[in-house]
């Protein structure tokens, strides 16, 4: 199975598209929204010991360093998350923002790593990127988080302008035989677990998968 194929680097440069381009004064309000959440996040460690955050708003900022094109912003709000979620995954558009934002920064050789779990938290949304079809897989699909259905709001796509040249590397990664091969096994290893009830066989098919995210 080929995931993405080179062919889609020829939507990537369509200067009619929209850009990433804002204002000041639309900075200046993300800017503000994003010290907002920070700030109730702080807010809440100094209250609880921890942080509750039942309402999600850590995974918010990525998106919004990305709108105001605050790439070292978002990064460093990356590494802040990993030292104080170590044990969050995050949802598969949080990946793949992680996945742009290490890209912008030029940590490419971490952005394939991440760009392995995105694909593995759903295998569709580099095809909803590219505009691919949306081909369902008979594949064990553990949560809502993995289905096609998810990829009906992801906000991003290879023909926003500011995204030419993460888009030209992105296919040249899951093009690359490498991220072949460890994707078709992925999804072989989850279409045998669909159809597998034997505890132990399942136990092992799932080490086998996690050890391919690990081993990317």
């Amino acid at each position: 199975m080929k995931i993405c194929g080179l062919s889609t680097l020829i939507a990537v440069h369509d200067e009619d598209q929209p850009t990433l381009s804002m204002t000041p004064k639309q900075i200046e309000r993300i800017q503000t929204k994003i010290k907002s959440i920070r700030a109730t996040l702080a807010a809440e460690k100094r209250k609880y010991g921890t942080y509750d955050d039942s309402r999600g708003q850590r995974y918010a900022p990525p998106g919004l360093y990305i709108q105001i094109e605050d790439y070292p912003g978002g990064l460093r709000y990356l590494q802040w998350f990993q030292e104080n979620f170590p044990d969050d995954l995050g949802y598969p558009d949080f990946l793949f923002e992680w996945t742009l934002l290490l890209f912008k920064t030029g940590k490419v050789v971490a952005a394939e790593k991440k760009a392995f779990d995105t694909f593995c938290a759903n295998t569709y949304f580099f095809d909803k990127f590219f505009g691919n079809p949306i081909v369902p897989i008979a594949k064990r699909e553990w949560s809502n988080l993995c289905q096609p259905s998810f990829t009906d709001h992801f906000k991003y796509s290879s023909t926003q302008t500011g995204f030419a040249d993460f888009a030209q590397w992105l296919a040249a990664v899951i093009a690359s035989e490498r991220f072949q091969t460890f994707s078709n096994q992925y999804i072989d290893i989850h279409k045998k677990l669909k159809g597998e009830n034997d505890q132990e066989i399942r136990m092992q098919l799932i080490r086998e998968a996690r050890a391919l995210e690990d081993g990317y």
